[in-house]
């Protein structure tokens, strides 16, 4: 950390020095002094006094040659001996600027006043170790401790007079609660006030004796090491790129969920303190503590946003969005913060990095958002999901979406381009849907995103279309395909999708589940009623003539064969929905029993008189009944034990 002019400095005192009027001898032109005004010889005594008494007080403090020297500190509890020093070398500062100073006591001047620097260092570098402290996560993440700090918004103006001093503790805890300490840019003292003072003045003087090198040296090293190890506590690891590339995402989700609590801490207070700290100490020597501060800055700001980049530029995957989100949100909200506490020019670098590092998050947000919409149209499993519940495609395309609306604030800046629609995977009438539902929506950044969210469901449903046609049985195919259009107006319904996908589209799709179960009642029922007609059961054709027994008996086996093995079937089925499966049940209900008591009630008495009845007519309207309550339970029931146990 050089500072420019340091040896300059040095050598001009020198050169300033060397210039002195070399004479011992008055000149004619002091003979006509007044007898009573000090003579250039007397002067020279005095300032060989001064220097003699200055030497004698540096040398008493010099490690080098005193063993007593070496166990105490100036600065610590001795606050007298602490300005007489620094009154000492204020002294040989002045002597070193006297032209009447001879040569040889300017090279002694010089010598004293480089061991009063060593001493003036050793001191520095004591008063910082001793009272520096790495930041305490617990005291600084606590809300109570709100009132241990101030904002930067309070640090530069008094608070008001006029209240109690039991108003302002009440306030104060009121604050805490509500606005923790990482909500806003917090100082905290990483030194003592008390100390702080005395760090000035040694700084000054090392300053003004071209020991600014020196001075931040020191300084920076200690400081430095404080940052490190608050870092450390902070679970702020020293990890290249390639070392946060090559971790798991379930240790990266991990890390940057501490990273992004940690970010706030050392942006808004760690990085904020640390810059108090240097305009207190250099406060007034140019531009050395802004120097100091951005030297401080430049290595930890770069471990600190390292992690974030290499998260950004990472390979992308779906399951990495919202984690990415949270970084792009978190460091947007910081980005102001770091406008302020990296202000000065000499940080523009730190400001610069950040801002490239969210540009970077959002690109990566946008290409994975992307990549989700690929990848469920490249998603081609065809193996049947047993009972047709819900295909594990559907469950996560929806949960992913809904986790989609909890930043639809951030993704609505992110995401400005409307889906694209040339993919060779779909049909054209899909692409005609989501022009349809395009042009029925507003133009702005909402309807961007939920043309988006529109566009997934519709090719997810393309997806799902493809997968029930695995299904042999065609009736199994509709429920299937009810089920999962019925999670997802579901999962729409009951949570923010709604609000961006819009009540139009849960109509629509409230009408599909509707359709799917009527084409499943249909292929399934259809044949098992068209065993309970009239048609071929009279002799001759005519219902007022006699009635078929032989005809009647083959009726009922159709029937009691088709609904078993209906009944063997779909009680196996799954609709995992309970007031869906319910509906479903009444449904049906609603035109198998009517039916089948009507002909149950009409023909049984032809049978019941005849030998072996039980062998047609095998259920009851109750058994019926009671026998839907098996259906789409996942589990299979043989007919025999329902009959058998009602």
């Amino acid at each position: 950390m050089d500072q420019p002019g340091d040896e300059k400095k040095k050598a001009e005192t020198l050169s300033r020095n060397n210039s002195v009027v070399n004479s011992e001898c008055p000149s004619e032109d002091h003979a006509s002094l007044d007898e009573n005004s000090e003579s250039p010889y007397q002067s020279l005594v005095v300032l060989d006094e001064n220097l003699d008494n200055a030497e004698k007080l540096i040398l008493k403090w010099d490690m080098a040659s005193s063993e007593a020297a070496k166990q105490s500190m100036i600065f610590e509890g001795q606050p007298q001996e602490a300005e007489k020093y620094l009154k000492t070398v204020d002294e040989l500062q002045k002597l070193m600027e006297s032209v009447s100073l001879p040569q040889a006591d300017v090279h002694k001047a010089q010598n004293v006043l480089q061991i009063a620097m060593v001493r003036l260092e050793e001191e520095f570098r004591n008063l910082l170790l001793v009272h520096s402290e790495p930041l305490d996560p617990e005291l600084v993440l606590n809300p109570a401790s709100m009132a241990s700090f101030r904002s930067l918004n309070e640090s530069y103006g008094d608070r008001p007079s006029h209240s109690s001093d039991d108003d302002e503790a009440e306030e104060e805890e009121e604050e805490a609660v509500s606005h923790p300490l990482t909500d806003k840019v917090c100082e905290m003292d990483l030194i003592p006030q008390d100390v702080i003072p005395d760090l000035h003045r040694i700084a000054e003087r090392m300053v003004a004796a071209g020991y600014t090198r020196e001075c931040m040296q020191v300084y920076g090293s200690i400081r430095k090491s404080m940052v490190d190890e608050s870092f450390l506590r902070l679970g702020i690891e020293k990890l290249s790129i390639g070392d946060v590339q090559r971790l798991e995402w379930e240790t990266l989700e991990v890390k940057i969920k501490k990273w992004i609590r940690a970010a706030k801490v050392c942006i808004r207070m760690l990085f904020a303190s640390e810059k108090r700290l240097c305009e207190q100490v250099f406060d007034g020597l140019d531009s050395v503590g802004e120097t100091c501060f951005s030297e401080l800055a430049k290595g930890a700001t770069m471990q600190l946003f390292n992690f974030s980049e290499a998260i950004a530029i990472s390979r992308r995957s779906p399951e990495k969005l919202f984690k990415i989100l949270d970084l792009y949100e978190t460091l947007s909200e910081l980005l102001p913060d770091i406008e302020t506490v990296f202000s000065n020019e000499l940080c523009a670098n730190v400001k610069t990095q950040a801002s490239e590092i969210l540009t970077r998050l959002g690109e990566a947000a946008r290409g994975i958002f992307t990549e989700f919409e690929n990848a469920i149209q490249r998603e081609t499993s065809r193996t049947p999901i047993p009972g047709g519940t819900i295909h594990p495609i559907t469950r996560y395309v929806m949960n992913y979406i809904s986790f989609i609306s909890d930043y639809k604030e951030t993704l609505m800046k992110l995401i400005v381009n409307k889906p694209s629609q040339t993919s060779k995977l779909l049909p054209e009438g899909l692409i005609d849907l989501i022009g349809e539902y395009d042009r029925g929506s507003d133009s702005d950044d909402q309807s961007v995103l939920s043309l988006h969210l529109v566009w997934i469901t519709l090719i997810l449903q393309n997806n799902l279309e493809g997968k029930s046609k695995v299904y042999k049985d065609i009736s199994l195919s509709h429920i299937f395909l009810m089920n999962n259009v019925h999670y997802i107006v579901q999962k729409v319904k009951g949570s923010d999708l709604r609000a961006l996908i819009g009540d139009d589209w849960l109509r629509k799709h409230s009408g599909k589940v509707r359709q799917y179960a009527t084409n499943y009642q249909r292929a399934t029922w259809m044949k098992v009623l068209s065993c309970l007609k009239d048609e071929g059961i009279h002799v001759g054709g005519s219902f007022s003539s006699g009635v078929s027994k032989a005809a009647l008996k083959e009726r009922f086996k159709s029937f009691n064969a088709a609904f078993e093995e209906v009944h063997r079937s779909q009680s196996t089925w799954i609709v995992p929905d309970a007031q869906l499966r319910e509906e479903l049940r009444i449904s049906i209900a609603e035109k198998l029993l009517p039916a089948y008591r009507s002909f149950y009630g009409r023909f049984k008495n032809h049978l019941e008189s005849g030998r072996h009845s039980e062998l047609y007519i095998k259920f009851s309207p109750e058994d019926l009944e009671n026998a839907l309550l098996d259906f789409f339970e996942g589990s299979p029931v043989s007919m025999h034990v329902r009959r058998r146990s009602n």
